[in-house]
């Protein structure tokens, strides 16, 4: 069926689904959800997805009631969930702890992305257990391209910044892994520990820095989702 196609039933399911069942758009509902409201932001969580299809289902969400804008004082718009929007985060939880727990985990881990693995990582990183100064992290996937392989968390205060360039500041802790490995453990199908020991997970730095790391880290929201396949 194309997207612009009607299921063409009066049920409330059908209809619900022509608004929320287009390409992308629940993955735009857990971005916003997750509480990104500027455009660039929703682009950094959404990295594959192309600006104009962006804008298009942002503008189609916004028809449907699920989605309001607001000015900013720099003449671009936020965007905000509804209170219709909002009644959604339990459907798109759902969806994400029914993946967690039945896709099975070669499947999730064919899809890998740097800059989104780390992009939520930034998003959820923890400042309270690292030393009260500004803390720069720099993450090294040696498997990826030079332009992918360096991404640097700078933590300064509650405030979180992510590089994908050197901000020039000296480096606290390295953390060198495979792409897969740290995506594995940010999902919680595996540990930090047990990577560490077992030589996939290399920190160099600070002792406090890096012995706190299973701390600042947390992990996804999925991650405590007990899986229910191999």
């Amino acid at each position: 069926m194309s997207e612009t196609a009607s299921y063409g039933q009066f049920c409330p399911v059908s209809m619900a689904a022509e608004i929320l069942c287009s390409r992308w758009t629940v993955v735009l509902l857990r971005e916003m959800l997750c509480g990104s409201t500027r455009f660039n932001d929703l682009r950094r969580g959404l990295p594959r997805m192309s600006p104009t299809l962006l804008s298009k289902r942002l503008k189609e969400l916004e028809l449907a009631g699920v989605v309001r804008t607001a000015p900013t004082a720099s003449g671009a718009f936020d965007y905000h969930l509804t209170e219709a929007g909002e009644e959604l985060r339990p459907l798109v939880l759902g969806i994400g702890s029914w993946g967690q727990r039945w896709v099975e985990s070669r499947l999730s881990l064919r899809n890998l992305d740097p800059s989104l693995l780390m992009w939520d990582m930034r998003r959820n990183l923890n400042p309270e257990p690292l030393p009260p100064r500004r803390c720069t992290i720099q993450f090294l996937f040696p498997e990826l391209a030079p332009t992918q392989r360096n991404y640097w968390l700078v933590v300064e205060s509650d405030n979180v910044d992510l590089c994908s360039f050197d901000p020039g500041f000296e480096v606290d802790l390295l953390v060198t892994s495979s792409l897969k490995t740290m995506t594995s453990i940010w999902m919680g199908l595996t540990r930090l520990g047990s990577e560490v020991d077992a030589g996939r997970v290399q920190l160099d730095g600070d002792p406090a820095v890096s012995h706190s790391m299973q701390l600042w880290l947390k992990l996804s929201p999925f991650a405590p989702v007990a899986r229910r396949v191999a």
